[in-house]
């Protein structure tokens, strides 16, 4: 099992006109953005476009968000792109990070074809974002 860390900046968020079919309304309605980030970090380099899904009070800090990212970059000097999906869950106290986390197999390309495994998604006090890919490939040492 490989491990690799890094940082992300968000470069663009941009809220989407689609909504639910049939409309239903809850106390926390849903909204649908995308995303664009940046990562990098020792051994990760790269940028993401994100379909994002909350239900989410900014005033309260509730919610949760469920997101589906199409990684194109590098781990650990392998290039290549893969997906990759995590959700959330905030009750209004502090962000412990993401509650679910998988690279979604069968979705990598070149140098990362064959990838899978997990990681998360921490967002520090000071607004730092944190990102860690804990995976596997076909051909690394000890891997199948």
């Amino acid at each position: 099992m490989m491990r690799t860390a890094g940082t992300f900046k968000v470069v663009s968020f941009t809220p989407a006109s689609l909504v639910p079919e049939p409309a239903v309304e809850t106390a926390l309605p849903v909204g649908v953005a995308t995303l664009e980030k940046h990562y990098e970090g020792e051994g990760l380099e790269g940028r993401s476009a994100t379909l994002f899904t909350a239900a989410f009070d900014q005033a309260a800090g509730i919610g949760t968000y469920v997101a589906m990212e199409s990684f194109e970059g590098s781990l650990e000097g392998r290039s290549g792109a893969f997906n990759f999906v995590h959700s959330a869950t905030t009750d209004g106290g502090p962000h412990r990070g993401t509650d679910h986390f998988l690279i979604v197999p069968g979705s990598g390309t070149a140098a990362l074809a064959g990838i899978t495994g997990s990681g998360g998604l921490l967002v520090e006090e000071d607004g730092t974002h944190r990102v860690w890919f804990e995976y596997r490939l076909p051909g690394l040492p000890g891997e199948a």
